[in-house]
């Protein structure tokens, strides 16, 4: 009977069992992956994990007690040498099961074991998750406040970006202070062509205003003079036509009476 079972025999006896599991261990190491069944691929998680944790530790001892368990003096050295390198900041849960579908034959569940830390494709996908810092405040137990770790660094970097604006906006305000500067100093000296403005408007002669001068002033007395005539032509026209009009309004009264 099957009471109190606590572990999947594995359809086998204990020793076969031990020896399944130590050479499964044992390719594991070596070859970093190896395709199984799941049920055998969970019964193996569980033999194998302690073993790397215990390979942690690099003593005579710890090398003795993974050699009674591998009983294969290349793994041993292979895992001591090349694996807990790899895995020296990992806490724990150093494999992974993925599985593949069924095999043909009977139907078993079958999967993929690995290392993970020797899975370059995933490690590449995977987000780095940022280092945290966890304080308990008050009384009683409450929730755990997660706070971002400041590092010099980042301090430093904040510092020498905050120069950077200071500095900017320094460059800036020099600058706005030279436009000014500039645009006073053109309004203060208007320069020879307002020099030129200012003298003609002062009556100061000019080449323009000497030619002008040269006209001969009999011309303009002649046209003066044509002027005058026109003026009193016209003058002595709307008169005449006035004279007329009253006369006639005058004939259109008496008419009327």
């Amino acid at each position: 009977m099957r009471h109190g079972k606590k572990f999947n025999h594995l359809g086998r006896t204990a020793p076969h069992r031990k020896a399944m599991l130590s050479n499964m261990a044992t390719s594991l190491i070596m070859n970093k992956r190896i395709s199984t069944t799941v049920a055998k691929a969970k019964a193996l998680r569980k033999y194998v994990e302690p073993i790397l944790t215990k390979a942690k530790d690099d003593t005579t001892h710890s090398r003795r007690v993974v050699f009674s368990y591998l009983n294969d003096k290349d793994s041993v050295k292979t895992l001591f040498d090349e694996v807990v390198g790899k895995i020296a900041e990992r806490p724990g849960g150093y494999t992974r099961i993925l599985k593949t579908g069924n095999r043909l034959g009977d139907h078993a569940d079958m999967c993929i074991i690995e290392l993970v830390d020797y899975n370059e494709l995933l490690l590449e996908d995977a987000p780095k998750k940022a280092k945290t810092r966890r304080s308990r405040r008050g009384k009683g137990g409450t929730a755990d406040k997660v706070e971002s770790k400041v590092t010099p660094e980042t301090e430093e970097a904040t510092e020498v970006g905050q120069e950077e604006v200071v500095e900017d906006e320094v460059v800036t305000v020099e600058e706005d202070v030279e436009d000014k500067k500039v645009e006073d100093s053109a309004s203060e000296d208007p320069g020879p062509e307002a020099d030129a403005t200012n003298d003609v408007a002062l009556g100061e002669p000019t080449e323009e205003a000497e030619v002008i001068q040269e006209v001969p002033s009999e011309e303009l007395k002649a046209d003066a003079e044509q002027a005058t005539e026109e003026l009193s032509t016209e003058e002595a026209e709307d008169s005449s036509q006035n004279a007329s009009d009253e006369k006639e309004e005058d004939k259109d009264k008496d008419a009327e009476k």
